[in-house]
């Protein structure tokens, strides 16, 4: 009659339950498509994740070229302008027009040269005072840029926090299914095929039955 032979196989699959995962931060939600995260519309962490997405190119454009254009610049430059003002005006009365004019010298070339020596210290200050508050603006946006990106990758971290606990919610909450399938192979002859057979066979017994060898 012959063998036959059996190959099943089988396939799993998962589906998962469509879960919402939130906190005070983020919130995320899974479904059989992925999962998807956002942060809580405004919160910090949304505020700066969009705030830094906006401005980062801003803020290190600024630390590459610094100048006196921003509006603390120019406040504190303002600021260090009046003071000098002020004490040169005090210093000039106090140590040059007075002194110079109880000697009836106010317009002599002493006075001149004094003028132009005050002149120089407040052109030399005021100079000194641009270069240091470069410097410090400098550092400022590069302490504002790492604090900024601390806090945005805090925010990422809270993130995939968020996706991670999401995943694992859903796939506790999914099914599992299983397919099987089976294939099956003949090897020799079919049951019609060897009924014939033995119908042939029996015809050829009985014509030599009682005939002795």
């Amino acid at each position: 009659m012959g063998k036959q032979s059996q190959n099943s196989t089988s396939t799993t699959s998962k589906i998962y339950g469509n879960t919402t995962t939130n906190n005070p931060y983020a919130s995320a939600t899974t479904n059989n498509s992925g999962t998807t995260a956002n942060f809580q519309p405004g919160t910090a962490l949304d505020s700066i994740y969009n705030f830094v997405n906006k401005n980062m190119d801003s803020l290190l454009d600024e630390y590459l070229n610094p100048n006196l254009n921003s509006t603390t610049n120019q406040a504190k430059l303002n600021a260090y302008t009046n003071k000098l003002n002020s004490e040169t005006y005090k210093n000039l009365e106090n140590n040059i027009i007075n002194p110079l004019s109880n000697r009836n010298m106010v317009r002599s070339s002493q006075a001149t040269d004094l003028y132009k020596n005050l002149s120089d210290q407040n052109a030399s200050s005021l100079s000194s005072y641009i270069n240091d508050l470069l410097a410090d603006s400098q550092e400022n946006t590069a302490s504002m840029m790492n604090n900024l990106l601390a806090a945005y990758m805090q925010g990422y971290n809270v993130i995939s926090d968020m996706q991670n606990q999401s995943l694992q919610t859903s796939a506790g909450n999914g099914t599992t299914t299983t397919n099987s399938s089976s294939n099956s192979n003949g090897l020799g002859m079919s049951t019609d095929s060897a009924g014939k057979i033995v119908s042939i066979l029996e015809k050829v017994l009985s014509m030599y039955s009682g005939t002795s060898m």
